[in-house]
């Protein structure tokens, strides 16, 4: 299995594509401006004490208080609480972290009135990010992610992976770690860690020691409340930190500054791999050149084909995910109803475990397969999802199939599930239902060249449009697009994308940066 990343860098926003034989198997996209993401470190004010939940709500900025439960203030509250004050009573020199001590812990049977009050400072991280109505989700226990480590500071404890499961190497992680871990800090030693040597969990510890020791400073340092001390890395190398596989065979970027931070991050952590991150400089968007967008509309929306006709429909609520299995028009005497239903049901299970890596679809998901009378089959259907799902990294739990032919499912959820709406709104009507004639399309794009060029001083620069467009303006000896650049100079690009609507445009500049040319008044 051949298995790629390609990076689509866009002006406002990052995406990030895992293929898999070229099949699209993975998907996130993220405003480069986001914030809030899981990993961030706030020094915050505690808002509310909900004694009957036995929880608080805290103020990280979010526009939602940030719920806090009790469990998850951590055994090492009071050597948090005790540190913090020590470090904020004096704004010149930083109390150094080695000199810390280590409080009893956190009692398990306590209550969040008595342990935290009102407007009290607190250190907290983001472990869920906002979703629907709902603020982010915290924690005290705080954790810095590396490639091969966790570092938890506090924790006195070295834990190694349960999927590595050689003793004698389980033992060896265990010692090394111990041997070079500083003083006050935990360290959990993840599965990519096995067989690495002593040089290179040692940087990667400093590196992290780092991050914890530049998050206090930042909090000795500044007075506004809340305040963000530490943030993940950047969007592109944050999202790659938990895909990326050393059986990757290339790296896709097509910005040269996200190539660069991608390149470093790759080099640190595999160096043997730098040479698999490759910058995209072609003309064509980099996810029409690898067949993403065309994947991206068919693998999104509420109905989703899959094979022979037979199709799922995807409902999200508030509550759960609610997936149907619809065998459509397909029809094979020679097998029979049981046969039938066992080969769309075997198909869903492998599209359904890729809709939910896809979609990052968490909580409870419940499936309604075709009915099957057959136990035999029913357990193959269960083996086969369990087979299918042992790809996903997140966390799931898969029950055989109810009476009812309902499987549940629940699958780690710590951000939104992606929903990529597919739907295309009409570019040149807005919605009012009315457009100028289409054959007028052409002139209106000429308009738009005669303004770029000669009034805004714009000389060289990508008209994206969509293919059947493109055809259109490319036919013939001399083409429309001949006319144009013979009119305007050479610098005028004509790009088919998939992206685009039938009667959509959209200019870049030389350097790829977006030109906003649309105008309301066009349509009316």
């Amino acid at each position: 299995m051949t298995s790629e990343v390609v990076i689509d860098v866009r002006q406002n926003e990052v995406s990030i594509a895992l293929l898999e034989d070229k099949n699209l198997v993975e998907y996130q996209t993220e405003p480069r401006s986001a914030s809030f993401a899981v990993g961030n470190i706030y020094i915050a004010k505690v808002r509310k004490l909900m004694a009957g939940l036995n929880a608080s709500f805290v103020d990280v900025g979010y526009e939602r208080d940030a719920f806090l439960h009790y469990l998850d203030l951590g055994n090492q509250f009071s050597s948090y609480e005790k540190y913090l004050k020590q470090v904020q009573s004096d704004r010149k020199k930083l109390y150094p972290f080695a000199k810390a001590t280590r409080q009893p812990d956190l009692k398990k049977d306590g209550s969040v009135a008595n342990t935290l009050k009102k407007d009290q400072e607190v250190l907290v991280q983001i472990v869920k990010e906002p979703i629907s109505t709902k603020g982010p989700r915290l924690t005290c226990e705080l954790s810095f992610a590396g490639r091969y480590l966790v570092l938890m500071p506090f924790y006195d404890k070295v834990s190694v992976s349960t999927k590595i499961k050689s003793s004698e190497e389980r033992a060896r992680l265990k010692q090394l770690i111990q041997s070079i871990k500083p003083k006050n800090v935990g360290v959990i030693v993840r599965t990519v860690a096995e067989g690495k040597r002593v040089a290179e969990l040692d940087s990667e510890l400093k590196i992290l020691m780092k991050r914890w020791e530049d998050a206090i400073a930042k909090v000795q340092r500044t007075t506004t409340r809340p305040q963000l001390v530490y943030e993940e890395e950047s969007r592109v190398v944050a999202m790659l930190r938990d895909l990326f596989n050393p059986s990757y065979e290339n790296i896709y970027v097509n910005d040269e500054q996200v190539f660069q931070e991608v390149k470093e991050y790759v080099t640190l952590i595999a160096p043997e791999k730098a040479g698999i991150v490759k910058l995209y400089t072609g003309n064509v968007p980099i996810y029409d050149n690898f067949n993403i967008t065309k994947q991206i509309k068919s693998s999104f929306g509420k109905i989703v084909n899959y094979r022979h006709g037979a199709y799922l429909i995807i409902e999200h609520t508030e509550a759960m995910h609610v997936v149907d299995v619809n065998s459509g028009n397909r029809t094979k005497a020679e097998k029979g109803q049981e046969g039938n239903a066992l080969e769309v049901n075997l198909g869903a299970a492998d599209e359904l475990a890729r809709q939910l890596r896809l979609r990052d679809m968490g909580g409870i998901i419940i499936v309604d397969f075709i009915d099957m009378n057959l136990a035999e089959d029913r357990q193959m259907l269960y083996e086969r999802m369990c087979k299918n799902m042992q790809k996903d990294r997140a966390r799931h739990n898969i029950l055989p199939l109810s009476k009812f032919g309902l499987m549940q499912i629940t699958r780690q959820r710590v951000r939104p599930a992606m929903d990529v709406n597919v739907d295309e709104d009409c570019p040149t009507c807005f919605g009012s239902g009315k457009i100028k004639s289409s054959i007028l399309f052409t002139d209106q794009l000429e308009g738009k060249i005669d303004q770029l060029v000669n009034k805004i001083g714009v000389k060289r620069f990508y008209l994206h449009v969509h293919p059947y467009v493109a055809a259109y303006i490319n036919q013939g000896l001399v083409s429309l697009k001949r006319r144009w650049q013979m009119k305007y100079g050479l610098g005028v690009r004509v790009i088919p994308s998939q992206k685009m609507g039938f009667l959509q445009y959209e200019f870049y500049d030389d350097k790829k940066q977006f030109i906003d040319m649309k105008e309301e008044v066009e349509t009316k």
